[in-house]
C-alpha cells in the first residue's frame, strides 16, 4: 500500500485548544489515508546543519515555546519510537548522497506533536522524526523526499509539518478569526495554484517568483517541509489541496497530499 506524503500546517501551539476549522480538519487528519504501520515526521521546528533522524525507542514531548496556557505544558504525546524507521531513514539518505545522516534521542516538538495528537490521538503509531537543514535550499529538500518516496510504499506516513505562510512579526494584534491579509492571500493563492498545477520549478524558485514572498518567509524553515513532502509525491502527479484556512489574519494553514 502506498500512502500519500502529507504536509500540514501546523500554526501556533494553541491551535490543538481553540476552536478554528484547521483544528477540525486536523482532528480528522487519520481520516485522509489509511492507517499507518510508522510516521516519518519532519517538522519546521527541528533545524540542523545536515540531516539528522532520532533514534529513541520513546520520545519524549518537547514544549519547545513559552508563555503559553498552563494546560498546554500537561499534554503529552506517548506514542512509540520507531528506531527501525530511523535506520531506513538514515539509509535512503545515505544512498542518495544525502548524508552522512546521524541519530540521536530526540522526541517529538510542537511541529510534530500537536497535529498527531489531533490527528491520531491514542498515540499508537511508532513515530520518528527527521530535521530540516534551514541553510539549504527548497531544491535540496525536494531532493530529500524524492530519496524518502520508498517509504510510502512500506506503509510509511511521511508527515511534514510547517505553514505555508509564517510572519510572526506581523501576528500581534489579530484575533484567530481575522480575515487574511492581502499580502498573506496573495502567497497563499499563488503557492496554491502552483502545487495543482504542477509548477515545481515556480515553487522551488518561490523567493523570485511568488508575490510578497519574504513578507510571509522572513526566513525559510516553515516552506522547507512542503518540499520534503512534494519530493516524496509520485512523479507527474500534482498536489492535492486537503485544507484552507487562516489563523490570525496572516497564517495560511492550508494542506497538501502528494502521491
Amino acid at each position: 500500500m502506498s500512502i500519500p506524503a502529507l504536509f500540514v500546517s501546523h500554526g501556533a501551539p494553541t491551535v490543538i485548544m481553540d476552536e478554528s476549522p484547521v483544528r477540525t480538519f486536523l482532528s480528522k487528519l487519520a481520516d485522509t489515508v489509511e492507517k499507518p504501520k510508522q510516521i516519518l515526521a519532519v517538522s519546521a521546528h527541528w533545524e540542523t546543519a545536515e540531516p539528522v533522524v532520532s533514534s529513541a525507542e520513546q520520545p519524549e514531548t518537547i514544549y519547545d515555546f513559552y508563555g503559553f496556557p498552563d494546560a498546554l505544558y500537561q499534554m503529552t504525546y506517548p506514542a512509540p519510537g520507531a528506531p527501525d524507521l530511523a535506520e531506513r531513514t538514515a539509509e535512503l539518505l545515505n544512498d542518495a548522497g544525502l548524508g552522512p545522516v546521524t541519530s540521536e534521542d530526540r522526541g517529538l516538538d510542537h511541529g510534530a506533536w500537536v497535529p498527531m495528537k489531533l490527528g491520531w490521538p491514542a498515540a499508537d503509531i511508532p513515530v520518528t522524526q527527521l530535521s530540516i537543514q534551514p541553510h539549504k535550499d527548497p531544491a535540496w529538500h525536494y531532493k530529500l523526499g524524492e530519496a524518502l518516496r520508498p517509504l510510502r510504499d512500506e506503509n510509511v506516513l511521511i508527515l511534514a509539518s510547517g505553514n505555508l505562510t509564517h510572519n510572526l512579526r506581523e501576528f500581534r494584534g489579530h484575533k484567530i478569526d481575522d480575515a487574511p491579509e492581502p499580502w498573506a492571500s496573495a502567497f497563499d493563492e499563488w503557492a496554491s495554484w502552483a502545487i495543482a498545477e504542477g509548477r515545481t520549478e515556480d515553487l522551488l524558485d518561490y523567493r523570485r517568483r511568488a508575490p510578497e514572498a519574504v513578507r510571509n518567509h522572513p526566513t525559510d524553515e516553515h516552506l522547507l517541509p512542503l518540499y520534503v513532502a512534494m519530493g516524496a509525491g509520485a512523479p507527474g502527479q500534482t498536489g492535492r489541496h486537503l485544507h484552507k484556512s487562516y489563523t490570525y489574519g496572516v497564517l495560511a494553514m492550508d494542506a497538501f497530499a502528494f502521491g
